[in-house]
C-alpha cells in the first residue's frame, strides 16, 4: 500500500478545519458586500476537486449550489430596486436570510458528520 492510498489524521483535521473556516466565511459574508464568500467559493472549487471522502466533497458542493442560486435570485430580483425601495429591500432581506438559514444548516449537518439537504 502506497504512502499517498490513505490519509493521515493530521490531513483529516485540516480538511475539517477548513470546513470550519469555509462555512464561517459564507456565513458572515451578507455583511462583508459578499467578499468574503467570493473568496470561499474560490476555495471551494479547489478544494473539491481534491476531495477524496464524499462527505467533504458533498459539503463543498452544497456550499457552492447555495452560492450560485443565491446570486442568481439577487441578479433577478435586482431590478426592484428601480421600482421602489421596498420591494428590493424586502426581496434582498429574504434572499439574505434564506443564505445564512442555509449555511448555517450545512454547517450543523456537516458538525454532526451528517450530509447536506
Amino acid at each position: 500500500m502506497a504512502e499517498t492510498d490513505f490519509r493521515t489524521l493530521e490531513d483529516m483535521r485540516s480538511d475539517r478545519s477548513t470546513m470550519h473556516v469555509l462555512y464561517g466565511l459564507h456565513t458572515v459574508a451578507p455583511f462583508t458586500l459578499w467578499s468574503l464568500s467570493v473568496i470561499a467559493l474560490i476555495v471551494n472549487y479547489v478544494k473539491r476537486s481534491d476531495e477524496a471522502d464524499r462527505l467533504y466533497e458533498a459539503h463543498h458542493s452544497y456550499m457552492i449550489r447555495t452560492f450560485w442560486w443565491s446570486l442568481l435570485w439577487l441578479l433577478l430580483t435586482g431590478p426592484l430596486w428601480f421600482l421602489l425601495f421596498f420591494p428590493g429591500a424586502i426581496a434582498w432581506t429574504l434572499i439574505g436570510a434564506w443564505y445564512i438559514y442555509r449555511f448555517l444548516r450545512g454547517w450543523l449537518r456537516f458538525n454532526d458528520n451528517r450530509f447536506p439537504q
